[in-house]
């Protein structure tokens, strides 16, 4: 924010400064799906080794929205729906040979509604991302939402 500075009236206000850590909101700027990408990368290197290992070959990619396709087939009210998805075969059920031509497995994540979500919480934008991403990579192992669920209340 800004450092604390008292007006003579006695009534408190944040004085805004032009630093490195906080530049000025005029060039405040919403974060770029290379940020987004970024911070994907940040918390997918934070995974165990272990993990990271079975994701070898998984392709992340970061757009604005779902296309129209995949919120048809996902049953989306709205583009701002879905923050992520997985799409692909889950390790249990892919064969031990790749069938020629097969697409990789991916992950996409979407920008506009991540950052929208992030603004209405508390968390950072990071740990958004994190979570999304980690859920989606639990699709991956072929975790389904209900698995994942359980896990995290466990977890908690």
């Amino acid at each position: 924010m800004g450092r604390r500075a008292r007006r003579p009236s006695g009534k408190d206000e944040v004085a805004m400064t032009d630093s490195p850590a906080h530049p000025p909101l005029g060039a405040a700027r919403a974060p770029s799906a290379a940020d987004i990408e970024a911070l994907a990368q940040a918390a997918f290197a934070q995974l165990p080794a272990s993990f990271r290992r079975l994701c070898d070959g998984l392709v992340i990619q970061v757009v604005d929205f779902p296309d129209d396709e995949t919120l048809d087939e996902m049953g989306a009210a709205s583009e701002f729906d879905l923050l992520g998805l997985f799409r692909g075969r889950g390790l249990p059920i892919r064969p031990a040979v790749e069938e020629t031509g097969a697409m990789p497995n991916m992950i996409w994540l979407y920008r506009r509604p991540l950052l929208d979500f992030w603004c209405e919480g508390e968390e950072t934008l990071g740990a958004v991302v994190a979570h999304v991403l980690i859920h989606e990579i639990g699709h991956h192992f072929g975790l389904s939402d209900a698995d994942m669920a359980a896990i995290e209340a466990a977890a908690s």
